[in-house]
């Protein structure tokens, strides 16, 4: 009779042993190398993880921004990549407007429902129109220069789910093999919005946006245009296929790196409230809306923050 109790222990191991499955610790960094610890004299942060995400306290978004807590708002969102503020009661389309200016002008999204104030979106969803965004991405990855960010207002929510999810794509670059970061290190990938919203879309109309939205090239590895930190940027609607390597190559790596934003550590998970707000850096993270609230009323608005080239 076999003796369990004698047979050595080893470590567990995954029926699906995928080349980048390890146990054990993460390499969990808040900051860019080189940065220096900021203290918040207006903010009150409440981290969520210790590396990623916050929670702030001690404003009140409805009031005219002043230049300090704008600056300050600024570092917070370098620091913390996405932050979120509860209990802002009263919130208007005209301090939406404001606050998203904190970064930058708006940026448009071709094939979002539009509000009466130019720059914002409407995301409306019901028991007619059931939440589609469940598939982790990045804002506008498919513009020549994607959003720096984006603010999201909370206008109606589920009494139950319908939470957002947000993975720090710069942990997830940290956490890739060293052989894998040189091989990725220099390649470039087309990204295109024609598998993801042209799914929706006749040829005619698919034709007719295509004049105006044609694919676009970004570094697989993208540095951060405000931190300069090394930020893994595919994401699986809108990357197409990697250049200058076989289309079996590209495939491979396109598995490999999509799969680094479903990595628990890397993520964080905010139930919305009434009056709920969130910013955060569209190329510093990707996000995931949660579709678990069908057939429940949603209803979000959004402003996207212009972008720049990533290099």
């Amino acid at each position: 009779m076999h003796d369990i109790a004698s047979t050595p222990v080893a470590d567990p191991k995954p029926i699906l042993d995928k080349p980048l499955m390890h146990y054990g610790r993460r390499e969990l960094e808040r900051l860019a190398p080189g940065a220096e610890q900021v203290t918040y004299e207006l903010l009150e942060i409440s981290p969520l993880t210790p590396h990623f995400g916050a929670v702030v306290g001690g404003v009140d978004l409805t009031r005219p921004i002043t230049d300090e807590l704008a600056d300050e708002l600024r570092q917070a969102l370098l620091e913390w990549k996405v932050i979120f503020f509860r209990g802002q009661r009263g919130f208007d389309s005209e301090q939406h407007m404001a606050l998203s200016g904190v970064w930058g002008p708006p940026e448009p999204n071709p094939f979002f429902g539009k509000t009466d104030t130019v720059g914002i979106s409407r995301l409306a969803k019901d028991a007619k129109a059931a939440g589609n965004k469940n598939i982790w991405h990045s804002d506008h990855s498919f513009m020549a220069n994607p959003s720096l960010g984006a603010v999201l207002r909370a206008v109606e929510v589920p009494a139950a789910g319908g939470d957002t999810m947000w993975v720090d794509m710069a942990a997830a670059y940290d956490n890739l093999p060293d052989g894998l970061k040189e091989r990725i290190e220099n390649l470039t990938a087309v990204h295109d919005w024609e598998a993801s919203w042209g799914a929706l879309m006749n040829d005619e109309q698919k034709a007719a946006f295509r004049k105006s939205w044609p694919q676009v090239e970004h570094p697989v590895v993208a540095r951060h245009p405000r931190t300069g930190r090394r930020t893994l940027y595919v994401n699986e609607p809108f990357t197409r296929f990697i250049k200058d390597v076989s289309d079996e190559e590209s495939r491979e790596l396109l598995d490999i790196l999509v799969l680094q934003a479903r990595i628990p550590e890397f993520q964080i998970r905010f139930h919305w409230e009434p009056d709920s707000i969130a910013i955060w850096d569209n190329i510093a993270v990707q996000h995931y809306a949660v579709n678990d609230y069908f057939p429940q009323r949603r209803v979000m608005e959004r402003i996207a923050i212009a972008g720049v080239p990533l290099s």
